[in-house]
């Protein structure tokens, strides 16, 4: 499929994602969002892929909403409010979701919906000079569709003062408070980038995808049923072929299958 407002590259088995827009910050509207879901769903099913990589073109990595795609939502009914809003959602579900490692390297700035497309992101990494904001409330609107992914990496009094502020905070704040894992010089965001991408493929892609599906899933269950989902699961991975040559080969002291590919 071509794309209109984002790139794809490939090499072997890793897929960088490029947010291109860069003329407008690489800012959010209606086509990027479909675009970008479609990209991960088919991703999410591409055997050859091990891991992706999201980041953007230019100078930002994602402004938010789109001014021209706000002067529509003016005009929009309740209800293609709610179906605007979806798109939004199944974006980040499908980044979220997705069973293969997400590794947001920010670039640059990003304001609201923008900071949404990273927090989904398993690894986050930005550069010293990004500036971020949840700016809705100055618009008289809320990070609604976000908060979910957002809460997810930093606690709630953190998020409601940002959420009612709007305030501007940066790179070395995001990290206190959990909202970005690393912060490095742009120089040496690739190198950084490239180590976490080592580390993921010495890891089962299958594990990786468990891991994921694991920690969702402590949020969805009652702690009883968690408990003997996480039994169950390790028990069906030692069992299974990749969790059988991943012991034998530590056993063995070789190296796994998955780490040559």
């Amino acid at each position: 499929m071509k794309y209109d407002t984002i790139e794809i590259s490939i090499n072997k088995n890793i897929a960088t994602v490029y947010l291109n827009r860069p003329d407008v910050h690489n800012a959010l509207n209606e086509q990027l969002m479909k675009e970008l879901t479609i990209c991960f769903k088919k991703l999410a099913v591409d055997d050859n892929i091990r891991i992706i990589i999201l980041t953007g073109k230019g100078k930002s990595f994602c402004a938010g909403a789109d001014l021209n795609w706000m002067k529509n939502m003016v005009k929009y009914s309740m209800e293609k409010n709610i179906e605007d809003s979806k798109l939004l959602l199944d974006l980040f579900e499908s980044i979220y979701n997705c069973p293969k490692p997400v590794i947001g390297r920010v670039n640059g700035n990003a304001f609201g919906g923008g900071i949404g497309l990273f927090a989904v992101c398993d690894i986050v990494i930005v550069v010293p000079e990004c500036k971020f904001a949840f700016s809705e409330v100055k618009l008289g609107i809320i990070p609604s569709v976000i908060s979910t992914y957002v809460r997810r990496r930093i606690n709630i009094s953190n998020m409601k003062r940002l959420f009612l502020t709007g305030e501007h905070f940066d790179s070395i704040y995001a990290k206190e408070i959990g909202l970005v894992d690393f912060i490095i010089s742009y120089e040496e965001l690739d190198t950084l980038v490239e180590k976490y991408i080592k580390i993921l493929l010495s890891s089962g892609p299958k594990a990786i995808s468990e891991v994921k599906k694991l920690v969702d899933s402590y949020e969805q269950m009652k702690l009883k049923d968690y408990k003997k989902y996480t039994v169950e699961k390790i028990s069906e991975l030692r069992v299974s072929d990749e969790g059988q040559e991943g012991i034998n080969a530590f056993l063995e002291k070789r190296k796994t299958n998955w780490s040559e590919s």
